[in-house]
């Protein structure tokens, strides 16, 4: 049962907005996180989260809704664990690819493919959900397109980095669209899924003698161990906000967090920022400006029609 909250409330707002700032402020500084862990294989980070992410997301259903019923019938049919199943894979490549890209110097391109990813989000809903797009959002798409394609052309390669990023969460994101589920219950399930493969690979990876259980110091460990928070913090947060404010209003603050990581690959690990890349960026920002006014306008209008 979900309790219902007047969004116009100025203290349910307020408590929404400053939650989602919160929010986003701790993902835009995660790479401050992950840099430190450098040396372990990306791989096996993300299976240790995937492992003590699970630990506090069951801790949170256990304390917040006194069992795991919420687990149980979400996977009440093999079609709802299957999406679970694809839900928890486009997941677990996008947080691999963030780690690698965050870890091997690419900061500033992992910054990239979150500014793509509401771009990303407009043609995954035209494609799989046969959403109907406004001309402002097709042109919004076509200006990002060209940023990209200044980029592939001054760069001689592919941003797969920022591509596969805005990609997998774009589609996770219209996967969770679609779903009922909460965002709590729907990580810990999909999480659920998937840990005995992490937790057989790191039992490989330790047999093997690369495991970094054991083998590293004591703030390493300390690290590790606390992946599940640095996953499940934000998430709470994100929900909390979720409840509490527009769509609108979240959508916009979401910039938060790849304009953070921006910052901290090119003013603290001093990331290339080529003028080519300068121009990329500022075709994308366009793109995301008019996208967001022309989301602010048409969620303003849709009263004045009913």
């Amino acid at each position: 049962m979900k309790d219902s909250i007047d969004t116009t409330a100025p203290g349910a707002a307020r408590s929404g907005a400053v939650s989602a700032i919160v929010c986003y402020l701790l993902w835009g500084i995660v790479p401050l996180y992950w840099k430190p862990l450098a040396a372990i294989d990306p791989v096996e980070l993300i299976a240790h989260r995937q492992v003590w992410s699970l630990v506090v997301l069951l801790s949170l259903l256990i304390l917040l809704e006194g069992g795991l019923r919420s687990i149980a019938s979400a996977m009440d049919s093999w079609r709802s664990v299957g999406r679970l199943l694809l839900g928890g894979g486009l997941l677990t490549i996008n947080w691999l690819v963030y780690v690698w890209g965050v870890n091997t110097g690419h900061i500033v391109e992992t910054s990239l493919g979150y500014f793509l990813v509401p771009l990303f989000s407009v043609i995954a809903g035209r494609l799989l959900m046969d959403e109907h797009l406004r001309r402002t959002q097709w042109v919004t798409v076509g200006i990002a397109a060209l940023g990209v394609g200044v980029m592939i052309v001054q760069a001689d390669r592919i941003p797969w980095i920022a591509l596969a990023l805005a990609g997998s969460w774009g589609c996770y994101g219209i996967l969770r669209k679609r779903s009922q589920l909460g965002a709590i219950p729907a990580l810990a399930s999909e999480t659920l899924l998937l840990v005995p493969f992490a937790i057989g690979y790191l039992i490989w990876s330790h047999s093997r003698g690369t495991g970094a259980l054991g083998r590293v110091d004591l703030p390493t460990h300390l690290l590790i161990f606390s992946s599940g928070l640095v996953t499940a913090i934000p998430l709470l947060l994100f929900a909390h906000a979720a409840r509490r404010i527009r769509l609108s209003t979240l959508g916009v603050l979401q910039y938060i967090a790849p304009t953070g990581q921006l910052i901290i690959g090119v003013w603290i690990y001093h990331e290339e920022f080529t003028r080519s890349r300068v121009t990329s960026f500022i075709l994308i920002w366009i793109a995301l400006l008019l996208y967001t006014l022309d989301n602010l306008i048409a969620q303003y209008r849709q009263p004045a029609r009913s």
